[in-house]
């Protein structure tokens, strides 16, 4: 069997960087992904996607570090869900844990200027299992 989502998109936010009580780091992303069709009149739609994304370690670190709201990255990993009680309901959460984030060139005017996008290259950070 195979589980493994690729995803190219946008952060919608801020990454969110937290510790567990161990002090291992986690952080949280939203990542839009868009398609554009035309509808069965010929007219243009767009679609948007919204992805949560949760990156581990020293990886997670860097996110936080060098991420913004906005940014194009590429991620790799398998889906999981999990669950928690909220309110006395029981709540699902699907996620991608992310085994590789790739931080894109975005093409705006200052991605040129900054340290995370390596000179062009972009950042390829791999989380070890």
């Amino acid at each position: 069997m195979f589980n493994k989502a690729t995803i190219v998109g946008r952060l919608g936010h801020d990454p969110e960087v937290r510790y567990t009580q161990e002090g291992t780091p986690v952080t949280n992303l939203n990542i839009a992904t868009s398609e554009a069709y035309k509808d069965k009149n010929g007219e243009r739609q767009d679609k948007t996607e919204w992805h949560r994304v949760a990156v581990w370690g020293k990886t997670a670190e860097n996110c936080g570090q060098y991420l913004g709201k906005g940014r194009m990255v590429l991620i790799e990993g398998p889906l999981q869900t999990r669950s928690f009680e909220k309110d006395g309901d029981t709540k699902y959460v699907t996620e991608i844990k992310a085994q590789r984030v790739v931080f894109l060139p975005d093409g705006s005017k200052n991605s040129g200027d900054s340290q995370m996008d390596g000179g062009g290259d972009g950042i390829d950070d791999e989380i070890p299992f």
